[in-house]
């Protein structure tokens, strides 16, 4: 991954020479992403999808809690092409986002902010989906926070960042691995800590997005990324929630820590620079 990741982030330097537009990006994302997340997850039906969990499995399941009795086969068969449907999406819409480099190269930069939205939207409802064949309850306060953290994962482009998402998603899951009551967090720090995720965020996407503004070849690099990134979240969300959902089944151990868990639920300053 380390090179495919390398030009966006060669790319991505350019940015920084661009007086306040990263800034401008960030102060966007960060009012824009809790209320994305949320939407993303309502738009989620999760009575669809425990109907079709029960069709495959013949067995009448309407209950989230009720997927941890099915096996991963069948959660599998299930879950069938979702990465691909979303990928294609995330192609189309990208495209159509660089698209614009042709009219103007300033049009396809005034253009990026309202792309990340939509690509984050997209990519929050994706992962809403596979946590919720896998049983998870989305709407929970829990989940919102290790979806972002799943998009931080993707979002990554140095070690440094992927482990300090990758410890943010050990600890939640431990966490509810463990039937330990999720102690909610007040409201503001809930708030501080999906505000310090959209950082991290904001950030590393601005800089991938730059491409953008090439023209002619804009629409092609855009799409491309917008497919490669979804297509990173999806498997993300894939082995994650799969993970998870045998932890539950089983024991808790079964979640393999490759990183010491994160010791708060808020991403540090050092860690949003990742």
């Amino acid at each position: 991954m380390g090179y495919v990741n390398k030009p966006f982030a060669i790319a991505g330097q350019t940015v920084d020479k661009i007086p306040g537009f990263t800034e401008t990006c960030t102060k966007a994302m960060n009012g824009v992403v809790g209320l994305v997340n949320d939407a993303s997850q309502w738009s989620v039906r999760p009575s669809a999808i425990l109907k079709e969990l029960s069709e495959i499995s013949r067995r009448d399941i309407t209950q989230l809690e009720q997927v941890q009795l099915l096996d991963l086969q069948t959660i599998d068969r299930a879950i069938g092409w979702l990465d691909t449907k979303y990928e294609g999406i995330a192609l189309v819409e990208g495209a159509a986002a660089g698209g614009t480099a042709v009219i103007n190269p300033l049009v396809a930069l005034a253009a990026i902010p309202a792309d990340m939205v939509a690509l984050l939207a997209m990519n929050l409802r994706a992962i809403g989906e596979y946590g919720s064949y896998c049983g998870f309850d989305m709407s929970s306060q829990e989940e919102r926070l290790f979806s972002l953290n799943i998009l931080a994962l993707a979002s990554s482009t140095t070690d440094g960042g992927k482990q300090a998402a990758l410890s943010h998603l050990v600890k939640i899951a431990q966490e509810v691995a463990k039937k330990k009551t999720w102690e909610q967090l007040e409201k503001s720090v809930f708030v501080q800590a999906v505000l310090s995720i959209a950082k991290a965020l904001s950030i590393n996407l601005t800089k991938a997005k730059l491409a953008n503004v090439i023209p002619i070849a804009g629409a092609a690099i855009s799409g491309g990324f917008n497919a490669y990134y979804t297509d990173k979240v999806c498997k993300a969300a894939f082995y994650l929630y799969r993970e998870r959902l045998l932890a539950i089944k089983s024991d808790a151990q079964a979640i393999e820590v490759t990183v010491a868990p994160a010791r708060s639920d808020v991403w540090s300053a050092e860690e949003s620079g990742g």
